[in-house]
């Protein structure tokens, strides 16, 4: 009989290995045991691409500054060998400057910025200076103008009544004064040139919505308006004024994002993630995972980082799945399809997801019966299956969209692979078993998906596995118990129900 010792200090090994990386991670770096204990730290990664032609190339990127709302208490860049690279304030305000004799091909260069979220934030306005700009319109632009100022000074008091009237305005589709403008200028352009008219100093900041675990996004334009003695926010779609507090201004001063000299195609966009860290690490510089015992995903490009912030659920999901497999006995159709469709679940919320479950799986199911009687070959029949998903999935979002429902257009993140052989697989026991297992076995999928995006989608779980490693050793520790399991499961031992009552 082989001995068992040596799977024991396997397992002992995982646990002190998991337990003794948490522990240097909260005793040692302060990163909190639970997510309620932190201070707010938003990590945005501005990921700057452009195709450089053999010249001498120079870039000059916006940087953020302290702010309403938000301190910055670190800033880094990275870029390939060779650039030379300063962040300094300039008369158009802070930014970061890339330079190199010569580069050719696709250049990539990363701009990282850590801000606290803190609401005593110190700042200073700086008032604009000198006349406003001026502005040269064509004879209809200027009517235009002129129609649109009248009609916004007759129903405004202030500087920030008069700028929410003229947004108003330019939204309404219906202003032929409107429309004249805009088919030759932007709504930011516009906005800043009626204001410039009326003397009104103005500039376009470009906002960037804070929202964790978001990658590739861009910044949105918005215009502030000086008005007496501090600088008003608008929203240039609704008019609305103040900056919301899950907006961040980039480019405070409204200077250029992005400036590229010697390069073509150029391009700029943001990954953004959540960082916990305590009050007293708050204000200090950002930790830096350089030996072996501070191994963190928060070493890596943020855009990476919030692709593993999903990845690293994926385990938890497994240890559910073995759990209500080996230990309840719950029977699904696949052994970690419920992972997959739960992830899923956490892109397009539960309810929009379930639905969107059952619907293709439902359609794919009644396609399938009838290619089941054309007699084809596995390989033909499975592909035709998948072409169907596919179908089923561009049908559903088209339809949704065209009715109005907005969270339809999330169903494409649906495994569409694994949905195709989840209907193969039910099928085919629908032929052999008959209904009830196929519900049985479907609705315990299902079943295992919902707890797994409870589990998921849970703040404690996510703060545990994303900033502690060695959650994953004890998770990896618990799995190879319950597989050394062979008693019996509890939906067997309804079996021994009668001799109870014997």
């Amino acid at each position: 009989m082989t001995s068992r010792v040596p799977f024991y200090i396997l397992i002992s090994l995982l646990i002190i290995a998991g337990l003794g990386l948490s522990m240097y991670r909260h005793d040692v770096y302060g990163v909190p045991w639970t997510p309620d204990e932190e201070r707010a730290v938003w990590e945005v990664e501005a990921r700057v691409q452009f195709d450089a032609v053999g010249d001498p190339v120079e870039v000059k990127m916006a940087t953020p500054e302290t702010q309403e709302g938000f301190t910055l208490i670190d800033e880094s860049t990275s870029s390939p060998p060779g650039y030379s690279v300063v962040i300094h304030n300039t008369k158009e305000g802070r930014q970061a400057d890339w330079a190199t004799r010569t580069a050719i091909g696709k250049q990539v260069l990363y701009y990282k910025t850590q801000l606290l979220v803190d609401d005593q934030a110190q700042y200073k306005e700086v008032p604009p200076k000198g006349e406003t700009e001026t502005v040269s319109l064509s004879n209809p632009q200027q009517t235009a103008a002129t129609a649109l100022l009248t009609q916004a000074r007759n129903l405004s008091a202030n500087n920030a009544t008069f700028t929410r009237e003229l947004i108003r305005q330019l939204q309404d589709k219906q202003n032929q004064n409107a429309s004249v403008l805009l088919d030759s200028m932007s709504p930011q352009e516009a906005i800043t040139n009626l204001l410039s008219l009326e003397g009104i100093h103005s500039r376009i900041v470009s906002g960037l919505t804070l929202e964790d675990g978001r990658r590739r996004q861009t910044v949105m334009p918005m215009v502030e308006v000086w008005d007496n003695n501090s600088w008003k926010l608008f929203n240039l779609t609704t008019g609305e004024e103040g900056k919301p507090s899950d907006v961040m201004i980039w480019n405070q001063q409204g200077s250029a994002m992005l400036d590229v000299v010697g390069g073509r195609n150029s391009n700029i966009s943001f990954s953004i993630i959540a960082q916990d860290i305590t009050p007293q690490r708050a204000t200090e510089e950002k930790i830096k995972a350089e030996d072996l015992l501070n191994f963190s995903i928060h070493s890596l490009p943020l855009e990476e980082q919030a692709m593993f912030k999903t990845i690293m659920l994926v385990p938890i999901g497994a240890l559910i799945v073995v759990f209500l497999r080996v230990i309840v006995g719950l029977k699904t159709s696949g052994t970690f399809m419920p992972v997959l469709i739960a992830v899923a679940f956490v892109q397009t919320q539960l309810l929009t997801g379930i639905v969107g479950f059952l619907l293709i799986v439902g359609t794919g199911l009644i396609i399938r019966s009838y290619l089941s009687k054309l007699n084809l070959l596995l390989v033909s029949r499975i592909s035709a299956v998948i072409i169907t998903v596919i179908l089923i999935i561009s049908i559903f979002t088209v339809v949704a969209f065209k009715i109005g429902l907005v969270e339809g257009l999330t169903i494409t993140f649906f495994p569409m692979i694994i949905l195709s052989w989840t209907i193969e697989r039910i099928s085919i026991l629908w032929e052999e078993e008959g209904a009830k297992e196929v519900f049985v076995q479907g609705g315990g999928s299902l079943l295992t998906a919902i707890l797994v995006y409870l589990a998921m989608t849970n703040p404690m779980i996510r703060h545990l596995t994303f900033n502690f490693i060695g959650v994953q050793f004890i998770i990896l520790a618990a799995i190879l118990m319950l597989g050394n399991y062979t008693g019996y499961r509890l939906s067997e031992l309804r079996r021994f129900k009668p001799l109870t009552e014997d």
